[in-house]
């Protein structure tokens, strides 16, 4: 039995920009209304989405709404994309060229296009890693100001009752 339950959409919503890069520029299908979060949440519902009962119906409305040269445009908002593209496309280039030198094109462009898969793969989860650790590290320090702060208003407080005020 398919649930027939309507299906929710999130976008992580920065704090500074609300209005721009997040899926809520995007056109709602006519079925769907409008649904918001509270302001204290880190995702915002965008809009809530009826499904259309079938999983081939819900693959045939996601298949519509992929819009392939809206997201290059975008590419360079994603995070690490930029970085591992051009690392992935210099070593595939690399590796291709010098494999072409000893085989033929067929055998170089598989080559090529092999290395740029993983060189690319691989460096954006490097940078995926890295971003997520210091995300929680900063996410540490930022609970622990309240702390630090707490604990120099006691010392202070003690230090002012344990020195005497008159000469």
């Amino acid at each position: 039995m398919i649930d027939h339950a309507p299906s929710v959409w999130y976008a992580t919503v920065r704090a500074a920009d609300t209005s721009t890069h997040t899926p809520a520029a995007m056109d709602p299908p006519s079925d769907s209304a409008p649904v918001s979060a509270g302001a204290s949440s880190p995702k915002k519902i965008v809009f809530q989405a009826d499904t259309t009962g079938s999983y081939t119906g819900d693959v045939k409305e996601a298949v519509k709404r992929i819009s392939v040269w809206d997201d290059l445009q975008k590419i360079n908002e994603i995070p690490c994309a930029r970085n591992s593209l051009l690392s992935g496309i210099a070593s595939g280039a690399g590796i291709g060229v010098i494999r072409g030198m000893s085989a033929g094109p067929l055998i170089a462009s598989n080559w090529a296009v092999g290395t740029f898969m993983l060189i690319s793969l691989g460096t954006w989860s490097i940078c995926r890693r890295a971003r997520d650790e210091e995300r929680r590290r900063i996410q540490q320090v930022v609970e622990q100001i309240p702390k630090r702060f707490a604990k120099k208003e006691d010392s202070m407080s003690s230090s002012e009752e344990s020195t005497p005020t008159g000469r």
